[in-house]
């Protein structure tokens, strides 16, 4: 009986310390999707992504995010990942004016809490730079998140994603045919069209204004409304008529996401009878994509 009771007694304090030493880093992490929403190549600041840390009171801990799925990715410079493999960077900061990094290095880079009675929120301040030129499409990544004690670790991931769209401008320059005498007039101008990188369009020419007027045989008009027809070809060997039919007569391409100029060749056909004036006319150029 002596020595049960020794035993007892020696080992009541164990089962009591055991529970509570445990309990010294329970703490549980979660994160929501980061959303950035929508690419167009400006600076993209989104706001803050909250997460939740609830850990023992009294709980010392860091948080550190790795660097994420993407290809070369690092905590300074994480990537998401688009259509054939393209690439959108962005960053992420400890901060709201966008100046301290967020990775995974404890005592450089990571961000330290004590727990607390209660969850606490910790927000993430996501950035895209601007200048980018990617596909469109939907880009993701995910960040895998380690809240770390000296009694353990616990980690969670999320998902970043990101939205580049399709997006076109167009602007044009006049075409000036000069004096028309008869005789067989060329004359050329140009339309700039800048588009999403990789992004698939055409561009088409309407027919004009004039009464009549076809997307292959245009008229100028007069202030009297007398006409002269005239042309648009997509080549400069004035072969390929342009018009504004996908997939018959307008132009092709796909975007750079820098600006592009297409050469538009204008012709008035010669033997036109013609009274003396100002022949004008209105094109509109649509881009589809």
């Amino acid at each position: 009986m002596r020595r049960c009771l020794r035993w007892l007694i020696a080992g009541m304090p164990l089962a009591l310390i055991a529970p509570f030493a445990a309990a010294q880093f329970s703490c549980t992490v979660s994160a929501p999707t980061m959303a950035f929403g929508l690419y167009t190549g400006a600076l993209l600041t989104p706001g803050a992504t909250p997460m939740t840390v609830t850990c023992f009171l009294f709980t010392g801990y860091t948080v550190a995010l790795n660097a994420g799925v993407g290809v070369g990715a690092t905590t300074t410079t994480r990537k998401m990942t688009g259509p054939g493999g393209a690439e959108l960077s962005y960053r992420m900061f400890q901060n709201s004016s966008h100046t301290t990094n967020w990775g995974n290095t404890v005592g450089i880079d990571t961000v330290a809490g004590t727990g607390t009675s209660s969850p606490q929120t910790i927000n993430i301040y996501p950035q895209a730079a601007a200048g980018q030129i990617v596909a469109p499409g939907t880009y993701t990544d995910t960040i895998t998140i380690s809240v770390a004690g000296t009694l353990g670790t616990v980690t969670t991931m999320f998902t970043v994603t990101a939205t580049v769209p399709a997006t076109c401008t167009v602007s044009a320059s006049a075409l000036s045919f000069g004096n028309y005498s008869g005789a067989l007039v060329n004359a050329a101008s140009a339309l700039t069209v800048t588009c999403t990188n990789l992004a698939t369009f055409n561009i088409g020419l309407n027919a004009g204004t004039a009464t009549g007027a076809t997307v292959t045989t245009r008229k100028m008009t007069s202030p009297a409304l007398a006409t002269l027809n005239y042309t648009l070809f997509r080549d400069s060997a004035r072969t390929q008529n342009w018009g504004n039919t996908v997939g018959t007569d307008t132009l092709l391409s796909q975007g750079t996401g820098t600006a592009v100029m297409y050469g538009v060749f204008g012709q008035i056909p010669e033997g036109q009878l013609a009274n003396p004036a100002v022949y004008t006319d209105t094109i509109i150029a649509t881009i589809t994509y």
